[in-house]
């Protein structure tokens, strides 16, 4: 087995989990795939993996392996699109990163327009509420919200999403419409926990009035996908993005309230590992989610397209700084 067969292999090893995956993936008998991986240790004289019932797992050297190896096959995969034209179609995999609800909302159900459109594309869809290291894992392009985690991340701003007040009809018919910011504080809320107070305080603006409202509940939830299912059960009001509620909104199954009073909005980011160049599958999936969401809110006052392109793509920077995309702040 050649050093690039060697590299590719390993590289699915690690991201299938197994040998027999890889195998399967590869289209080669599991002895070859074992042979070549203990080929690959003697010829680097490190221990790439550890085995054991469990599965296998990465050694350090092995992670620090991986990463290398898997931007080096992405960039023989560009150097060969490149080469081939404009008109080659995308090959290999890409590796996407979402928060949970974000995902199944307006992620998965669009998938399968974008793998029609690309049939030699296989997608690994990472959904996770914690904190993504891009590197670490792999990824090739998460999506993000609110304030861009790290100054040394190449991204691109595909939307902005407003901030409204959210409650299902039946929760309005029980305990009332807030008429004022104020008011909230008299209402039952379902609280996003990014803290340990589990409260939150929002600015909302009318013209040159500004009133500071803080929300307390007896309902503190830590995933945004717990925070959907009590507003929609009637449990109470919650100050979310526009993209949360996108779908019930335009059904009837919830009410944005305080609509002449604006909130801080929510920008959504594609962000990409520093230190290397932007893929082409990166880029094209990037503009496939920035086309979808035009198409399905470009009349909406919640989600509109977002105007900026891309940041740092010409000019990135190589201090080693670590990339993470911090899902788990959707609200």
């Amino acid at each position: 087995m050649d050093r690039y067969t060697a590299m590719a292999t390993f590289v699915r090893v690690l991201e299938t989990g197994s040998f027999s995956a890889a195998a399967r993936l590869l289209n080669i008998h599991q002895p070859s795939v074992s042979k070549g991986i203990a080929q690959l240790e003697e010829r680097l004289g490190v221990r790439l993996l550890v085995r054991s019932t469990h599965g296998l797992t990465p050694t350090e050297a092995g992670r620090n392996f991986y990463t290398h190896a898997r931007r080096a096959i992405e960039e023989a995969d560009e150097a060969e699109l490149v080469a081939r034209g404009a008109h080659a179609g995308l090959t290999g995999s890409l590796r996407v990163s979402a928060s949970v609800t974000f995902g199944n909302l307006h992620i998965v159900p669009r998938l399968p327009f974008f793998l029609a459109a690309h049939p030699d594309l296989s997608i690994d869809l990472i959904l996770d509420d914690r904190a993504i290291d891009l590197v670490e894992e792999g990824i090739d392009v998460g999506l993000c919200f609110g304030p861009l985690p790290c100054s040394s991340l190449t991204a691109r701003k595909v939307a902005t999403s407003n901030r409204l007040v959210f409650g299902a009809p039946a929760y309005f018919e029980r305990a009332g419409i807030p008429a004022t910011p104020g008011e909230l504080n008299s209402h039952a809320a379902v609280i996003y926990t990014q803290d340990p107070g589990g409260t939150d305080t929002w600015n909302f603006r009318q013209g040159d009035s500004e009133v500071l409202v803080s929300i307390s509940g007896r309902l503190r939830v830590s995933a945004s996908e717990g925070v959907r299912v009590a507003v929609l059960g009637g449990l109470g009001l919650a100050i979310a993005p526009g993209w949360m509620f996108a779908p019930e909104l335009a059904h009837g199954e919830v009410r944005a309230v305080l609509a002449d009073w604006s909130l801080s909005a929510s920008d959504i980011w594609a962000v990409f590992p520093s230190g290397r160049k932007v893929s082409a599958k990166a880029r094209a999936f990037t503009t496939f989610v920035e086309t979808e969401l035009r198409g399905r809110y470009s009349d909406s006052d919640s989600v509109k397209p977002a105007a900026a392109g891309w940041l740092g793509a010409e000019s990135y920077r190589r201090d080693g700084a670590r990339a993470s995309c911090i899902a788990a702040s959707p609200l």
